[in-house]
């Protein structure tokens, strides 16, 4: 199976992309995606120092923009990604292009939304001195005891050995004066404390654009770094894309859903390199991709190639799918029993699926009409595992 993931914040580099932008068709979809951020993507890409494409509102249209265009040059026709593309995630900001690689949103939705994000997160950032600080080795409840000690957050859980904590910035300076045991703490050049209650503000701005924009359902797995779960209901992906701003990253929690899903490629989008990293030390025996420049594009094709598989999930417009959000068992023995020709409500539970770790409520977002289960009672299910089909009430089965 085949994951694409998009990386977030803190992977840009200056020029990364220069040697893109010699496609003219890269260029051209690039100065759209500019006109829509109201940004100089080309200019910060190529020509910007470090220092300037640091800066939250401008790296964040940034890195999805190219997230975006360089799926669109490993799909040139973006329907033929959902016969290869077993799963996607993004990284925080990452998880916007993720959503637009899904058809959640569509591109320009996305470009005004991290627009927007990038310049509310700055604006949060601005009121009150905070950071962050990259906490690695160490032993995971001793790290997450001293940070809850001097009131720090997680905000960042990449797997093994790598956390980051954010807070302000005497809460970090108190944490560096008495840190967790066998752990090297790196201070992190970010403009705030990113995925933490200092973020509220942000959340609040990007909720009112939220309610006006409409979304789809993704057209493959969507693992979302808030829990790791997979999610097939374009309304919660887009509720999920605003309250992440505030929330810790669960990065390991998407590793393991990868894992469960028993994945066995990992092609990482430009600015590429850093998930793959951790993807080679967390996911033993996994092959990794990190497409960096075009001139790699056929060997990306090729991975593509080797480890795609059909999306189980790519509904049709005249039925919908509720999906297993875990790896787990199976069952509907608790709620009212819901069989073929049956009316189900909106948002009602339908059935849950159980893990050693977890027990995740499957509901019916939008309702409808149960066409038939695919699963039986008490069967071992994994992420994103089609579990019923629906019409949607009033079309006839």
């Amino acid at each position: 199976m085949l994951v694409i993931v998009a990386p977030g914040q803190g992977a840009q580099t200056p020029g990364f992309l220069e040697p893109w932008l010699a496609d003219p068709v890269f260029e051209s979809r690039l100065n759209w995606l500019s006109a829509v951020a109201g940004l100089d993507l080309a200019h910060y890409g190529t020509e910007a120092d470090a220092d300037t494409i640091r800066d939250t509102a401008i790296a964040q249209p940034l890195l999805v923009a190219s997230s975006m265009l360089a799926a669109l040059a490993v799909f040139p026709h973006p329907a033929d990604a959902f016969a290869k593309v077993g799963a996607v995630a993004g990284h925080s900001v990452g998880e916007l292009a993720a959503a637009a690689g899904t058809g959640v949103l569509t591109a320009e939705q996305a470009m005004v939304l991290v627009r927007e994000r990038g310049k509310a997160m700055a604006a949060a950032a601005a009121l009150t001195p905070t950071s962050m600080t990259a906490v690695l080795g160490g032993d995971r409840d001793e790290i997450l005891a001293k940070l809850a000690e001097h009131g720090l957050t997680p905000a960042n859980d990449n797997g093994p050995g790598q956390i980051v904590a954010a807070g302000t910035v005497a809460e970090l300076e108190a944490l560096a004066a008495d840190p967790p045991a066998k752990a090297r703490l790196i201070p992190l050049s970010v403009a705030g404390a990113f995925h933490t209650r200092h973020m509220e503000p942000a959340v609040q701005t990007l909720a009112k654009y939220a309610t006006a924009i409409s979304t789809h359902d993704p057209r493959t797995r969507l693992i979302s770094n808030r829990d790791g779960h997979v999610v097939h209901d374009g309304r919660d992906v887009l509720q999920r894309l605003v309250t992440q701003v505030n929330a810790p990253v669960r990065w390991d929690l998407c590793l393991q859903t990868m894992a469960d899903l028993e994945v066995t490629g990992i092609l990482e989008l430009p600015p590429a390199g850093t998930l793959t990293g951790i993807a080679r030390r967390a996911l033993k025996g996994v092959e990794t991709f990190a497409l960096k420049t075009p001139d790699q594009l056929d060997d990306a094709r090729a991975f593509v190639d080797k480890h795609g598989s059909p999306s189980e999930i790519d509904a049709t417009p005249t039925w919908r799918l509720l999906v297993a959000p875990i790896k787990g068992t199976f069952s509907r023995a608790a709620q009212t029993g819901r069989e073929a020709g049956d009316h189900v409500g909106a948002d009602e539970v339908v059935a849950k699926v159980s893990s050693l770790r977890d027990e995740v409520e499957v509901t019916a977002p939008h309702g409808g009409i149960v066409v038939e289960w695919l699963v039986e009672e008490g069967d071992p299910v994994s992420p994103g595992q089609p579990l019923v089909r629906l019409h949607p009430a009033g079309t006839p089965a």
